[in-house]
């Protein structure tokens, strides 16, 4: 499996299509947030009922990040306990399209969480469904073993089946960019601008 934890979520956005890049709603719920990248073990949670999420803690491979699809802001798929036992299971995080609540215990043990928010009130627990379906969060289609890279810059999904090559390409990339002097950065971004303006018959 394609390693992205050196890799930062800017880089792999922009060797991807926006398409690929989760909505700005979904984001760290505490800070400073460790990178978080794993392959996605993907629940769906109709209307903010926790049942799958609470199961998935307990059957997703060590080392995957759950992604959870919601229906409703007003009820918690998670706390700290559910956090907790997850991260005791090698669960390397969760990306949620909907809220959690204990915030303050997730962040005192570290469990990286991204979601639109917090919500004091649990969910309800009346349907559990298939697991690792196709899921819709933050606006972007995951598929169960898509790639999950996420800090506090944002949630990038890299489909499983150009994980490699993205990865490949990012690192070279990532290297390049670290390499480059702020003067030479400068000189590039100077001439790259000036191109446009000329194309567009900017004389100001």
């Amino acid at each position: 499996m394609a390693d992205f934890t050196e890799i930062s979520p800017t880089t792999v956005a922009d060797l991807l299509d926006r398409g690929q890049v989760m909505d700005i709603g979904i984001r760290p719920l505490w800070a400073p947030v460790p990178r978080l990248t794993g392959p996605a073990f993907t629940v769906r949670c109709p209307d903010g009922d926790q049942v799958s999420l609470h199961a998935a803690i307990h059957r997703a491979p060590a080392g995957s990040v759950i992604v959870a699809e919601s229906g409703a802001l007003n009820g918690a798929l998670a706390g700290g306990n559910v956090c907790a036992v997850a991260q005791r299971n090698g669960i390397a995080g969760f990306v949620i399209d909907g809220v959690i609540r204990d915030v303050t215990e997730v962040r005192e043990i570290g469990f990286p969480v991204f979601a639109r928010g917090v919500f004091p009130k649990p969910g309800i627990k009346k349907q559990a469904l298939p697991f690792n379906e196709p899921v819709t969060v933050g606006g972007v289609l995951v598929n169960a073993g898509d790639i999950i890279v996420a800090d506090e810059e944002g949630v990038v999904v890299v489909p499983a089946a150009s994980a490699d090559e993205v990865r490949e390409k990012a690192a070279a990339k990532q290297a390049k960019e670290a390499a480059m002097t702020l003067d030479e950065w400068a000189d590039d971004h100077r001439t790259r601008i000036g191109k446009i303006l000329d194309e567009q018959g900017f004389t100001g």
